[in-house]
């Protein structure tokens, strides 16, 4: 049972039809200019961002805070310029050379035993945290609790829907900002939100939605789960 967690926000774009990247997985570049900037100010409010290693094997870069006024409202918080970016993987099979590693934040790693390996002794990631089940799997209750002990109070989850799925089985999500962009990109391939096993009906996450906005063509969604 975890006493403490950051409160977690997951923030995730995708088509009219639900997907969050088109059949080949391809980096998903179809958010209009105020989809980015939303998703910017959902980072800027963030401690820590945690996304998986298919997402950053795709983009091969993260979102960082580049606004003046949410650079200043995280001085005037009393926070660092970035949040800290971390990445969650079992294997740890990415590639060094990634623009990521180049970027200027401070960059963890959440892995296994297996996947520390290749990385603990390199430079890349300011801190590795193992955190394994009896089964070799990320513990991510444990997870939560060290990043809480750390200090990290909001987390903002950016995907990919393996890592959202694994989180809701857990009930560790808390929010959810969702943008439906016009576009229907289909595939029965095609990545979702919410991967893994799915839900029976009867025992389905519930929502309460908070807001709603419209930009353009694009639809803000701001949910809440539902505590039973």
């Amino acid at each position: 049972m975890v006493q403490y967690r950051p409160y977690t926000t997951v923030v995730l774009a995708m088509s009219a039809d639900g997907k969050i990247a088109d059949v080949t997985r391809s980096p998903a570049r179809f958010g209009s200019k105020s989809d980015k900037a939303h998703l910017e100010n959902r980072i800027a409010a963030a401690d820590a961002v945690l996304f998986g290693a298919g997402t950053l094997r795709a983009y091969g870069t993260t979102l960082t805070v580049t606004s003046p006024q949410l650079l200043q409202n995280r001085i005037q918080g009393g926070k660092p310029l970035q949040p800290v970016h971390i990445v969650t993987t079992h294997s740890a099979n990415l590639n060094p050379e990634i623009r990521f590693f180049q970027q200027p934040i401070q960059r963890w790693l959440l892995t296994t035993s297996t996947g520390a390996v290749f990385w603990q002794k390199r430079p890349e990631f300011d801190q590795i945290m193992v955190f394994e089940t009896e089964e070799g799997k990320i513990d991510v209750a444990a997870a939560l609790e060290h990043l809480s002990k750390l200090g990290i109070a909001q987390l903002a989850i950016l995907g990919g829907g393996e890592l959202v799925a694994s989180m809701l089985e857990l009930d560790f999500i808390d929010e959810l900002w969702l943008t439906i962009c016009p576009l229907i990109l289909g595939g029965a391939a095609a990545p979702t939100p919410v991967e893994g096993k799915g839900f029976p009906s009867q025992l389905a996450p519930r929502l309460q939605l908070i807001q709603v906005d419209r930009i353009d063509q694009e639809v803000f969604l701001h949910y809440r789960i539902v505590s039973d």
